[in-house]
């Protein structure tokens, strides 16, 4: 049992821990930093925090603007779903607005273009409440600013087609488009912790990981499986920014859907990455 000890003992310290956020997280040598503080005051001050801050608005503005116009595009043709990009195209245009966004602003406030993931972060101790409470507020000034952008351009077309707006779907209940959110954000939030894992890549440094790609593709996967559900929010700002400039009551009904579900999905996440995923294992005596 002496050799399976020192296996347990090497595979639980050979790599000191970090999570740094998007491409970032690909080196192989570092330290682990002590977890955020709660409060930082001193961040105030500084041009990088504002900087951070501006890079999210930016991000969660063009992530509304493309994909509501792909959204609408879709659910404005007269001769069907499948003259147009249809669902797959709509998934495919979230998915791949998140895997572009990430990959440009991930240096700079570390690409999160989501409240939710912000959120799990945070309990993750990875970021402080004062950035995560400033990152949460940009990005949904950003996806109102977008989606009032979609509006103006066409602004007839944008109340006939809902605005992109989410909202739970004929034939399902409330619970149902909550479970839906739920998991489907946890699958989001469970992948951004996976891909932006120094830890991991350190051990399976063999296998090359592009961290915006996995998150975008889980982004496109979940969307595949709720759109028809609940239009798929997994993301409070995306589905607050459609609602404000949408305002209709059908948007605002089942607008707690879309903030109830992501944060607890994310918190589950980070839950299950801090426990399960990331916990040291126990030496047993013999």
């Amino acid at each position: 049992m002496e050799g399976k000890d020192e296996d347990v003992k090497l595979g639980a310290n050979k790599f000191p821990e970090r999570q740094p956020l998007g491409t970032s997280a690909q080196t192989k040598d570092y330290n682990e930093p002590p977890p955020a503080p709660l409060f930082e005051p001193g961040e105030l001050k500084s041009w990088s925090f504002y900087r951070a801050g501006i890079a999210e608005f930016m991000a969660t503005f063009l992530f509304l603007y493309i994909t509501i116009l792909t959204v609408m595009g879709v659910g404005r043709s007269t001769t069907g779903k499948c003259a147009t990009v249809g669902i797959q195209g709509i998934a495919w245009a979230f998915g791949g607005m998140i895997f572009c966004l990430v990959y440009c602003t991930a240096g700079i406030s570390g690409g999160h273009i989501n409240p939710a993931v912000t959120f799990g972060l945070l309990l993750a101790r990875k970021l402080s409440l004062t950035r995560a409470v400033f990152y949460m507020v940009m990005q949904c000034l950003g996806a109102v600013c977008g989606a009032g952008v979609v509006k103006g351009f066409q602004p007839t077309q944008y109340q006939i087609l809902s605005g992109g707006a989410n909202m739970v779907s004929h034939g399902y209940t409330k619970g149902d488009g909550l479970g839906a959110e739920i998991i489907g954000t946890f699958v989001l939030v469970y992948t951004v912790f996976s891909a932006t894992d120094a830890k991991r890549n350190a051990r399976d440094s063999h296998v090359p990981i592009l961290a915006p790609l996995p998150i975008g593709f889980a982004v496109f996967l979940v969307h595949l499986a709720t759109i028809p559900i609940t239009g798929t929010g997994i993301n409070p700002a995306r589905s607050l920014g459609a609602a404000i400039i949408f305002n209709r009551d059908a948007a605002w009904d089942d607008q707690w859907i879309f903030w109830v579900g992501p944060f607890i999905g994310a918190a589950l996440a980070a839950l299950y990455q801090q426990l399960v995923i990331r916990a040291i294992p126990f030496k047993h005596n013999s």
